[in-house]
């Protein structure tokens, strides 16, 4: 017999991980910050060791917490995954999707309200996974893939790409504007995270710096060192939205916060990212919803 510990405390912890934050956390789920707290004080008790950093701030994962969170975040994806794909599990009309959780977190969720102003007959079911999900054996109706080429798979359309920036918040520029000098960007504590799959195109430091040196030959050789690394992306966001650092994001994961003014532009020389892709079955039931919500991913990019 399994010997699990409290689902609500596994479920408290994973939330948090996956914010660095015990509010948001708590207001996922329904439930105080307090009691997202003594949830997780429970699962480390029962673990036997910290799992968070609490002090000095940001809300920082232990090495104990790195090692659990993945494995609890793609376990609840699983089961999100499977229940969804019950028969008779979505009635009515209701449109399953399946997102990157960066994409899924940072773009499509602030945007909901929108669609639910368009379209208040249509539920979304969003499921954030970086597993991409099996569309033939009805895991989700329809998927948004990011990748560097077309998929080959099923019926794919564009719907946009985005552009790598070293992004970081205004306080941290002079008067809050871009660095007109690259070299002025070695001034600044430089954050990393790790790409799921490295290859020779992976917008990082190391590629900024080589586009860098291709405009001003003589800038340092050990400039692309980082101060800060992640093993997730949504933990290096955390940290540039803390003031910690620069890091090299998309400006279409970071678009609200560049909107507003929360983050800047640390200078404009840009790497080319990835596209945004919409794939459905050639003959879905719901193709119709499915053209619906392509149509309006796209108004509103």
């Amino acid at each position: 017999m399994r010997k699990l510990p409290p689902l609500n405390a596994l479920r408290a912890f994973e939330s948090a991980a996956r914010h660095l934050s015990f509010r948001l956390a708590a207001a996922e789920l329904g439930v105080t910050p307090t009691a997202i707290s003594h949830q997780i004080h429970l699962l480390e008790e029962i673990c036997g060791q910290s799992l968070f950093h609490r002090r000095p701030r940001p809300l920082r994962l232990t090495k104990a917490g790195e090692l659990l969170f993945p494995v609890l975040r793609n376990g609840f994806d699983s089961f999100s995954a499977a229940l969804a794909a019950l028969p008779g599990a979505a009635g009515g009309e209701t449109l399953r999707v399946t997102t990157p959780n960066a994409f899924a977190s940072r773009w499509l969720v602030p945007r909901l309200p929108r669609w639910r102003e368009v379209q208040p007959r249509i539920a979304l079911e969003v499921i954030g996974t970086d597993r991409p999900l099996n569309l033939a054996s009805e895991e989700a109706d329809v998927a948004i893939r990011y990748a560097r080429r077309m998929p080959t798979e099923h019926v794919a359309q564009e719907l946009f790409r985005d552009s790598y920036f070293a992004i970081c918040r205004a306080e941290l520029l002079p008067q809050g504007k871009p660095l007109n000098q690259l070299a002025d960007m070695c001034r600044l504590p430089r954050i990393h995270y790790d790409w799921m799959k490295n290859d020779a195109e992976t917008p990082t430091w190391r590629r900024w710096w080589m586009k860098a040196r291709e405009i001003e030959p003589g800038l340092p050789r050990d400039a692309d060192a980082c101060q800060l690394s992640f093993r997730e992306e949504a933990h290096a966001i955390a940290a540039v939205l803390a003031g910690q650092g620069v890091a090299i994001c998309s400006d279409i994961i970071l678009a609200p916060e560049l909107e507003r003014g929360e983050l800047v532009k640390a200078h404009m020389l840009s790497l080319p990212g990835l596209g945004f892709y919409l794939l459905r079955l050639p003959e879905h039931p719901r193709k119709h919803l499915i053209m619906l919500f392509a149509d309006w991913l796209r108004s509103v990019a």
